[in-house]
């Protein structure tokens, strides 16, 4: 039996690898000052997201500065339905506060449209 698992485990692995190309998935670990920066690359043609939990009735400000502009939102899931606290469309910095009204995994999301790569500065802070 333990063969078995070995071919799942190897496609498992191969699977997440090959995700971990595409895009940049950051899981938000949140300091002990309710604080989170990255610096994150976002691939041409590709995107870069980096998602945490938050409890209803919390807020974040959240500011980023991208070095080309890049299509920006912050959502979460309800089922198969996407709900967009924020969007932006081709802007290369935004800032602002996020009020959680329902406790859920909230992504901040980059996707980058453009031929080149694009270096992002992110930083988040709970208030």
């Amino acid at each position: 039996m333990r063969t078995l698992h070995y071919p799942i485990l190897t496609a498992t692995l191969f699977l997440v690898a090959g995700q971990a190309h595409a895009t940049d998935l950051v899981s938000i670990d949140w300091s002990p000052t309710g604080a989170f920066e990255r610096e994150l690359p976002v691939p041409a043609g590709k995107f870069a997201e980096a998602c945490g939990k938050l409890a209803a009735q919390s807020a974040v400000a959240w500011h980023f500065e991208a070095d080309a502009a890049l299509d920006f939102n912050i959502h979460y899931h309800e089922g198969k339905k996407v709900v967009y606290p924020a969007r932006l469309a081709g802007a290369s910095e935004g800032k602002d506060t996020l009020k959680a009204e329902a406790p859920q995994d909230y992504c901040w999301m980059w996707s980058n449209k453009t031929g080149k790569d694009v270096r992002l500065k992110l930083s988040l802070q709970k208030r």
